[in-house]
């Protein structure tokens, strides 16, 4: 992820429902961006009653978790959350590509924007700045699911 976030419009998102869907896996790290999404959606309108949380094991559970719920209930739009470490062998890797695209299968096959929030990191310390430090990933994940659901509003009928 870059460190040089778009600038996105500030969105009323009282008339959204949205829903996130979090992994279970390196806890106080997901939790703090389930937080970070959670208040920046109340802050920008979004009624509590319309955020659906939902938790998983892992970041290779989060596309059918998301399908699942698509298909129970209908959302603007969806936040997947997790954290990837870097191991010592190739297997966060085949998580993290996995995940991203079923995500984005998902997205396209339901027609809802799907929000990638899976933080993928090298080490400890640079999921950390990414969840807990400065770098406010959940604020942005929140500012781009209310411009996809705007979006999809827009041209939804």
């Amino acid at each position: 992820m870059s460190l040089d976030a778009p600038s996105l419009p500030a969105i009323n998102g009282a008339a959204f429902s949205v829903a996130i869907v979090a992994s279970r896996y390196n806890p106080e790290l997901v939790d703090a961006l389930v937080d970070q999404v959670r208040s920046h959606l109340v802050e920008a309108g979004v009624k509590e009653k319309k955020i659906t949380v939902v938790r998983v094991p892992g970041a290779n559970e989060l596309p059918s978790a998301v399908q699942l719920l698509l298909q129970a209930k209908k959302h603007d739009v969806v936040v997947a959350l997790g954290v990837i470490i870097r191991g010592d062998t190739i297997h966060y890797q085949l998580v993290a590509e996995s995940s991203q695209e079923g995500l984005q299968r998902v997205a396209l096959d339901t027609r809802t924007p799907v929000i990638n929030g899976v933080v993928t990191a090298e080490n400890r310390r640079q999921a950390e700045d990414r969840c807990l430090g400065e770098i406010n990933r959940g604020a942005e994940f929140a500012r781009a699911a209310l411009t996809m659901a705007a979006l999809k509003k827009q041209f939804t009928k």
